[in-house]
């Protein structure tokens, strides 16, 4: 039988203790058989391990490859730039790896912040004597006292209380305050972690105070098993990750076949072995996108820039990508669609419904106001520096609105018959001015049968059925609209009469509610709009959760579904998977475990899960979704490191501006790519050449470095930076299968615009050879100046036309000069950048030993600037036909 259905005595005798606590012998026995009471981190990979894999990836591999050959090249045939290609790339890969082994080291800090949530020291009897002790030394069978403003150190069975009420949002996700009870459960109530009488880890008292004992400790507690669910979670590899997996395994094998290939070729037409092996290895080489990585990786981090002024930070930078592929949020309410604070929203009094912000309160308010303001147990106390009530929120909320309308001065509490679960109500006992009064308040069927009158304008009435009806008519109103309703009554005592709870005048009804951040109805109609399904999860009640939903517009039909987590937990997957078919959705009063279940039929089903959260139970939801989002404000530590990124404002709207950036990041990605695997063309098509016709080699490999990782760099990053066209979130999210190399990509990249770009250097590099009188068939030496000169306008020709590529690639069917807007300030940075570099490279003594250059005739550049454009204008003739198709 679970302890909750034991009775104190039995509890306690269970667990073989009493009311005095353990032994300090007995308790030291018990430590060494269960150990410290503290959240366990799972063992993972060690550091080293972690910091290996970033280096070992498969496009890292290639990189190692490439530079190993370049190495290797050096050594057959010096001074062809071989070393600085193979120095260059290695730096490539330790910048790389170096920041993403950071990232995700950052990553790794969640089990830190779920020590942080235990309470440090505790009050516990040992030996009969109460003493302070730090909590990691609990075991069960221990018995601790629990005051007002203490967190729960483990996991509880009560053993007396008085006016007892626990704040449990942390574990159940439930806002509201819960009162608990040392009377032992019926064995036929609901799950052990709703019993009234255990207090679990992780939780705090509200009010009241409480004798409990030690049930179970560290690991094993409610709190430690979530621990377990966050670290046990495995991470979601993203979308992009897996892209550019693909994209590594596509360039290994083009990079390779064609170096193959053309090592066959060369062999046929008898170039000698170490000749020929060179030049496959050049090939090679020029294939593999050495600027790829870290064009990607600094992409994600200016994303990760521009997501953060928009208050929504993120930890991982593949995060980013995946966020743009959402096709469904699975959102907490308290928090994050609400503002986690009960605030008064309708009274009832006379006969009418009203506002709690309306205007005009009548002098028939003032039993309700006077009730309001001094039913409470609340304390004075200090909180950030500032002078507030502490207690529960609820009579905080009453309390304000009271004050706000009306002060009737400071009364002098003379008793209290606080609150239990059974009575449902509370009463105070006031005294003005020699007069005693009796305040009471609570669920309206435990107030109102106690009461026998109401008072309209000053004077006392029976209350009659009729009246009844009224009030019950107001209650289910309110009831209807998601409110928690309170009933309030008065009456005055005679003398030094007793207080009784007993001949009560109503005062009225008050409605209580967690309202709903005023910005998230319209951050709900954009994901609607964008295609994106929004589903609340949430530990609170099916009624509130609905009326919730309905003011958020997450609900606009009559009859949504509705899943409470006891019928979650009966559900097999398929049938979960299939209740996920509903248009909308609400899964309420659901534990840790049952939002994992949710997240994980959404991923069968094959959708992209992003998950917000800001409690401990929202950790391991938050962890094995695609994404998940915390709350930056409310949210725990926990959360906030299980998760992939962070509302630094707690505004669900945040989420739906993130979302925008990261699609952006996907068509940005795709336009850079396209400008990065344009260039390849021309670096590959000059080694054909070389090979097939017997013409001087028109592009040597430090040239081919120098458009890699150089020129193309900045120009790349700004397309990268795109802001989000203003159409994007009008469109649904893109198909899950959808590649960021697409063949259509390819093609354009490689079979158009390569093509055209290598028509483009190789005319420069003939035209120089023209104006220098060579014929088909001269042998020129490496260093002949025509040589150098003519290589170099091939240089300054894939330079000029990636400066017009830049342009074009920013959108793949839209007019280039309709695109170009002054608000992407680092696409001009980057086009000055990349001219600069081609004129240092062309034109200074450093530039010329460098890269093996020479200045050609300034007749050259008109000619270089006129292929250049015509590049683009067939490019912009493509992008018209295409459109008028």
């Amino acid at each position: 039988m679970h302890i909750a259905h034991l009775s104190s005595a039995a509890a306690l005798s269970s667990l073989r203790t009493s009311a005095h606590g353990l032994t300090r012998v007995e308790a030291e026995r018990r430590l060494q058989e269960y150990g410290l009471n503290r959240i366990e981190k799972v063992k993972g990979d060690p550091q080293w391990r972690c910091l290996l894999r970033e280096f070992t990836h498969f496009f890292a591999l290639i990189l190692w490859v490439a530079a190993g050959l370049s190495m290797f090249a050096e050594t057959r045939s010096p001074g062809e730039g071989m070393w600085q290609l193979g120095m260059a790339i290695l730096a490539v890969i330790l910048i790389n790896g170096a920041f993403s082994y950071w990232q995700e080291y950052r990553a790794e800090r969640a089990i830190s912040a779920l020590r942080q949530l235990l309470p440090q020291f505790v009050k516990v009897m040992r030996d009969g004597e109460l003493q302070t002790l730090a909590a990691e030394f609990l075991v069960p069978g221990d018995v601790v006292l629990l005051e007002e403003g203490d967190n729960v150190p483990a996991d509880c069975r009560l053993i007396e209380s008085a006016g007892l009420r626990v704040n449990t949002s942390t574990i159940t996700g439930e806002s509201l305050p819960k009162s608990r009870t040392a009377e032992a459960e019926a064995a036929t109530d609901g799950a052990a972690l709703d019993a009234r009488n255990l207090l679990l880890a992780g939780t705090s008292i509200v009010s009241g105070e409480a004798q409990a004992v030690v049930f179970a400790t560290g690991m094993h507690s409610e709190f430690g098993k979530i621990a377990h669910l966050t670290q046990a979670a495995r991470t979601t590899v993203s979308h992009l990750q897996v892209e550019i997996a693909r994209l590594s395994k596509l360039v290994a094998i083009l990079a390779t076949g064609l170096g193959l290939m053309f090592f066959l070729i060369g062999t046929l037409i008898g170039l000698p072995f170490w000749t020929n092996l060179m030049f496959a290895i050049g090939i090679l080489v020029a294939n593999v996108p050495e600027g790829l990585l870290p064009t990607v990786t600094l992409s994600l981090a200016m994303a990760t820039q521009r997501m953060a002024k928009r208050n929504a930070l993120v930890r991982h930078l593949p995060a980013v990508e995946t966020l743009g592929s959402t096709t469904v949020i699975c959102s907490d309410k308290t928090g994050t669609l609400t503002q986690n604070r009960m605030t008064v929203q309708q009274v009832f009094y006379s006969g009418t419904v009203r506002s709690a912000e309306a205007h005009g309160f009548d002098d028939n308010a003032i039993p309700l106001l006077r009730t309001a303001e001094y039913c409470h147990n609340l304390k004075r106390g200090n909180r950030n520096g500032q002078a507030t009530w502490l207690g529960d929120p609820m009579e905080i909320a009453l309390l304000t609105f009271a004050k706000g309308i009306r002060d009737f001065g400071e009364g002098t509490m003379v008793s209290e018959i606080p609150f239990d679960s059974d009575r449902r109500r509370m009463s105070v006992v006031i005294e003005h001015e020699g007069q005693r009064w009796l305040y009471c308040k609570g669920a309206p069927e435990a107030v109102l049968p106690l009461c026998v009158g109401t008072e309209l304008d000053g004077r006392h009435d029976v209350l009659d059925d009729a009246t009844r009806q009224r009030i019950s008519a107001a209650q289910e109103g309110m009831a209807d609209r998601g409110l928690r309703v309170l009933a309030l009554a008065h009456r005055q005592l005679r003398g030094d009469a007793p207080p009784s709870e007993s001949e009560l005048v109503f005062s009225g009804l008050v409605g209580f509610r967690d309202p709903p951040r005023p910005e998230v109805p319209e951050a709900m109609a954009r994901c609607h709009s964008a295609g994106i399904k929004v589903i609340m999860v949430t530990g609170d009640h099916p009624h509130t959760a609905l009326a919730i939903a309905r003011d958020i517009g997450l609900v606009n039909t009559e009859n949504p579904t509705i899943i409470p987590g006891e019928a979650l937990r009966r559900m097999t997957p398929a049938q979960v998977q299939i209740a996920l078919d509903s248009p909308e959705i609400l899964f309420t009063r659901v534990t840790a475990e049952q939002k994992m279940l949710v997240v994980q039929a959404l991923k069968n089903k094959g959708e992209i899960v992003a998950v917000t959260g800001d409690g401990v139970n929202d950790a391991p939801a938050l962890k094995a979704a695609h994404i998940g989002i915390a709350m930056g404000i409310s949210g725990t530590d926990v959360a906030k490191e299980a998760a992939d990124m962070v509302l630094l404002d707690d505004n669900f709207a945040s989420i739906v501006n993130a979302i925008e950036e990261g699609r952006a990041v996907f068509e940005n990605i795709r336009k850079f790519l396209t400008y990065i695997l344009t260039s390849n063309i021309p670096e590959l098509i000059p080694y054909l050449a070389f090979v097939l016709f017997r013409i001087p080699l028109p592009l040597t490999i430090i040239q081919i470095l120098a458009v890699d990782l150089g020129t193309d760099m900045l120009p790349a990053l700004a397309l990268g930076a795109e802001r989000p066209d203003p159409d994007l979130m009008k469109m649904p999210p893109r198909p899950a299968n959808e590649r960021l190399l697409s063949w259509p990509l390819i093609a354009r990249a490689y079979l158009w615009l390569g093509l055209l770009q290598a028509a483009v250097a190789m005319s420069a590099f003939f035209f120089v050879l023209h104006l220098g009188h060579w014929n088909y068939g001269d042998v020129l030496d490496k260093a002949a100046p025509l040589y150098l000169q003519a290589t170099t306008a091939c240089l300054a020709a894939i330079v000029m036309a990636q400066m017009i590529n830049v342009f074009v690639c920013r959108h793949p069917r839209q007019p280039a000069l309709s695109r170009f807007t002054p608000r992407n300030n680092l696409l001009l940075l980057g086009l000055g950048v990349e001219l600069t570099l081609i004129l240092l490279i062309v034109y200074t003594p450093v530039g010329n030993r460098l890269f093996g250059t020479l200045a050609f005739p300034s007749t050259v550049w008109p000619v270089i600037l006129l292929l250049a454009l015509g590049f683009g204008a067939f490019e912009e003739l493509r992008k018209l036909i295409l459109r008028r198709r």
